[in-house]
């Protein structure tokens, strides 16, 4: 029975990807605008953030559209198929879960945000609501 469940859910899975990825394509909306040096020193802020992602997963698809609506220049990193940042994830978040947010600190610290809305509030807090 296991193994009937299985194959449904990765046979679900092929069957939805194509839309959860087309539906990341359109539904982005408008970006923000900003002054060219506004963008330069939100860029710069950007350089010290990592998010940790599948490429299908529906949260992850979440984040990534509050990020080009808030037209964030923010490193994306596959840690479904990459090993190093998987570990890298592991290793600092304590966990091999998506979305996180890697936020290095100006201390050098680090944090590591999970979950799609925390993510997505922080970013409109720092960044400036879409809206």
């Amino acid at each position: 029975m296991r193994v009937v469940i299985r194959y449904f859910f990765r046979t679900l899975r092929l069957i939805l990807t194509p839309f959860v990825l087309l539906s990341e394509k359109l539904g982005g909306g408008k970006p923000v605008q900003r002054s060219p040096e506004e963008q330069q020193v939100v860029d710069a802020a950007c350089e010290r953030l990592a998010l940790y992602q599948f490429k299908t997963c529906p949260f992850c698809v979440k984040v990534r559209k509050q990020i080009t609506r808030l037209n964030l220049t923010i490193e994306k990193r596959d840690a479904q198929h990459n090993e190093a940042h998987r570990a890298e994830l592991e290793q600092g978040g304590g966990n091999v879960k998506v979305p996180c947010l890697r936020i290095q600190n100006e201390d050098g610290s680090e944090q590591w945000m999970y979950e799609s809305n925390d993510i997505n509030a922080w970013l409109a807090e720092r960044f400036g609501n879409a809206s």
